[in-house]
């Protein structure tokens, strides 16, 4: 546990510098949310209408956007190999990387949503719906996007590889979130439903993702 606790510090420390990819994670998603009320005009009724939709959308890619550092500033290096043949087993180690990649993208984007909700012109009610959605979806978005890392970080061209497999695996998380976050604004009687899917997705990726990047780290490096 404490190698595990060391390893969650560490990643978190590299994640919060300048150019450690959390910062620019907050930024993308302040960005899209922005744009969107231009790309949209003065329309305040769309606005609302698609509030949730925009969020769940930048949340999702500004998410995205920095899986690539998970395990490549750890190949460059040479810690990637040292985490591979350490006496922690990888399966651990890649949850504890996961789990600090979600604490320093992830939590920074749900804290920052009651904020942007404003710019969408959202209700309170709903921007707190969408947050808690948020919080129940982002770490699928995290340990899916995980396996996709795991299996680019050695191929050339690896960012290409990983936007093509992880974002057909991130659309049923986007679905589930948007439609959970719209059931809370407007039919409240079938908000249960849609959670519930989406932190079943959260909970499969917990116990598939780690075992998947495992592997496919293993593979990689052999």
């Amino acid at each position: 546990m404490s190698a595990l606790s060391a390893l969650i510090r560490r990643d978190l420390r590299i994640a919060l510098r300048v150019g450690g990819g959390a910062p620019i994670g907050v930024l993308f998603f302040l960005t899209v949310v922005v744009l969107m009320p231009f790309a949209l005009g003065p329309d305040i009724p769309l606005l609302q209408r698609l509030g949730p939709a925009v969020l769940w959308l930048g949340a999702m890619l500004a998410s995205l956007l920095t899986l690539d550092r998970l395990f490549t500033a750890d190949l460059d290096d040479g810690s990637l190999d040292l985490i591979t043949m350490g006496q922690v087993p990888l399966e651990l180690s890649c949850a504890a990387k996961a789990l600090a990649h979600w604490l320093a993208t992830g939590l920074p984007l749900i804290v920052a949503t009651p904020f942007l909700g404003i710019l969408l012109n959202l209700e309170p009610r709903a921007t707190l719906a969408v947050a808690l959605t948020l919080l129940a979806g982002t770490p699928a978005l995290t340990f899916t996007g995980m396996i996709g890392a795991a299996l680019a970080v050695t191929l050339r061209r690896g960012g290409l590889l990983l936007a093509v497999l992880v974002l057909p695996l991130s659309i049923p998380i986007l679905i589930f979130g948007v439609a959970a976050s719209n059931a809370a604004i407007l039919e409240p009687a079938k908000f249960g439903t849609a959670f519930s899917i989406l932190c079943a997705l959260s909970l499969a990726s917990l116990v598939i993702g780690p075992f998947a990047g495992a592997a496919a780290l293993r593979q990689g490096l052999n």
